[in-house]
């Protein structure tokens, strides 16, 4: 059983672009006179001047990592989700592995809930290296939960989920189905909900006193993604005070905050320090980390940021240690890619290394109930299938690089 492994539907018009887009190639293969208001606002933006676009319509390129895993992986004219060979998106399951869900974490609730899971999860790869780095280990509790990816990796590095919160139930549900712990379902902002995470934390302090315990969570990112309109105005923006709430509350002995590095130049540059200033209200110091998964042997340039906050001896001893490296081969690879990493570290898993053993399955057809197509063939299909763990694979990369 490869539960998920289901590929979308998609329109007439979407299998008839997506059929002129060789591998590596973009909305720019499709000829005009493919009928597409889609396409049609995209040459337009693209003729104004308003960026290359160069994702849209995209497929992926089999030997290099992916591009972001979106919420809109199931949509062609959304990014580059199309895959190396077949003509249709990423399938659930296949974008699931391009996060680091193994195949043994099922996700619950309709495929437009499923597709939200998935894209807005933490890697659980590059959750399980943060909390490896941590001089520390204990409990924590998960706030803006969703599906679990933050909670998982540190499940992986051997800490205990005390309580997780989200306000999506479908959320919640493949939470519940994949992690321990107790989940509450509801808006943190109700005091009620905000009042019942901090009594779950209070009763695990009580009955664990030397427990080190931690918050962690990343408020929704959407309303400082560059990918989407940003305004101050956004509700979502504000809910960081929520988490400092619980932090006021709580009083952990450390957190980790996570978001978007669109976060940084947000409102010109002038709201992330205003959040650091909040958060670090409740510790002795912070850290905050530019990333991109692709350098932690994730198969996907991913860029985010990490804020570690704790007692200053904790936050001096953290250090994220990449692995892996991104074969660079056009300008338009990041700043943040490669950040420390010289070409002694080996290349980081490509799409076909994450996603090439399974089976193929046509657009709107559903493959759950197939097996392998083959027997793994990298380390990494070796993770997804759990005959390897998170630790013996990071020892992997980094013995290469030795």
């Amino acid at each position: 059983m490869l539960d998920n492994h289901i590929a979308p539907s998609l329109s007439e018009l979407d299998m008839m672009g997506i059929s002129y887009v060789p591998e590596g190639g973009n909305w720019k293969n499709i000829p005009e006179s493919v009928p597409s208001k889609r396409l049609d606002q995209i040459r337009k933006s693209y003729a104004e001047g308003k960026g290359s676009r160069s994702t849209y319509y995209g497929r992926l390129t089999r030997d290099m990592p992916a591009y972001t895993i979106s919420t809109n992986f199931n949509r062609p004219g959304c990014g580059c989700n199309t895959h190396y060979t077949q003509d249709r998106t990423l399938t659930y399951r296949e974008a699931a592995r391009i996060q680091s869900f193994p195949d043994d974490f099922v996700f619950l609730g309709s495929k437009a809930s499923v597709a939200k899971q998935i894209g807005n999860a933490v890697p659980p790869l590059l959750a399980y290296q943060v909390a490896k780095a941590l001089p520390i280990k204990g409990a924590f509790i998960d706030l803006f939960a969703g599906a679990g990816g933050l909670a998982l990796g540190f499940v992986w590095a051997g800490w205990q989920p005390v309580v997780s919160n989200d306000i999506v139930p479908d959320f919640l549900k493949t939470h519940a189905a994949n992690i321990d712990g107790a989940t509450i379902c509801g808006d943190i902002s109700d005091p009620e909900i905000l009042n019942s995470i901090c009594d779950a934390a209070a009763k695990f302090r009580k009955d664990n006193p030397d427990s080190p315990l931690f918050v962690l969570g990343g408020p929704p990112c959407q309303g400082f993604s560059t990918a989407n309109y940003r305004s101050i105005q956004d509700a979502r923006n504000w809910l960081f005070k929520e988490y400092t709430k619980v932090l006021a509350k709580v009083k952990p002995d450390g957190f980790i905050f996570e978001n978007v590095t669109g976060i940084l130049n947000f409102e010109k540059g002038t709201f992330f320090p205003r959040i650091l200033s909040e958060l670090g209200e409740h510790v002795e110091a912070f850290k905050v980390n530019k990333v991109n998964c692709a350098n932690y042997g994730v198969p996907q340039r991913r860029e985010r940021v990490i804020v570690l906050g704790a007692a200053q001896h904790v936050v001096d001893s953290f250090e994220l240690t990449p692995i892996t490296r991104i074969e660079v081969r056009t300008k338009s690879i990041s700043r943040i890619t490669n950040a420390g990493v010289d070409e002694s570290y080996p290349l980081v898993p490509s799409v076909m290394d994450a996603i090439g053993d399974l089976p193929e399955v046509a657009a709107g057809e559903d493959a759950s109930a197939e097996e392998y197509a083959c027997a793994p063939s990298c380390e990494y299909q070796k993770l997804m299938r759990g005959l390897t763990d998170p630790a013996s694979y990071i020892s992997y990369y980094q013995n290469m690089s030795s």
